[in-house]
């Protein structure tokens, strides 16, 4: 289920993306390739509307889809799996071996 959200979050986050980007902040976009000489010929202030209504829609269904990943993301594994159990043996190897003790290189004659 959680995969199944992520790839909703995924598809409305590009169409919020193109619907963004088709829009003109100036009021023209796709609405004035309708337009022509600049009346309302054949609904191009019904394209705006539906492409604002369209980024609200998506962006409110993104911080819905956002809130429900959240919800339902896996928290408790318990299965151990394979590479967990070598980690953990990395780490442990590393925890037992000796520190390193660093020292100052020795002193190096300058004979030149």
């Amino acid at each position: 289920m959680y995969y199944f959200i992520s790839i909703l979050i995924l598809v409305v986050s590009v169409l919020l993306g193109l619907i963004v980007l088709v829009q003109n902040p100036k009021g023209g976009g796709l609405a004035a390739n309708f337009a022509g000489t600049g009346s309302q010929f054949m609904g191009a202030r019904q394209t705006a509307d539906f492409l604002e209504k369209a980024s609200w829609s998506l962006a409110i269904a993104l911080l819905v889809l956002s809130l429900a990943a959240t919800m339902i993301v896996p928290r408790n594994i318990s299965e151990v799996g394979v590479q967990d159990t070598q980690l953990r043996e990395q780490l442990e190897d590393v925890n037992q071996t000796a520190p390193i003790d660093f020292q100052a290189p020795p002193p190096q004659d300058n004979e030149e």
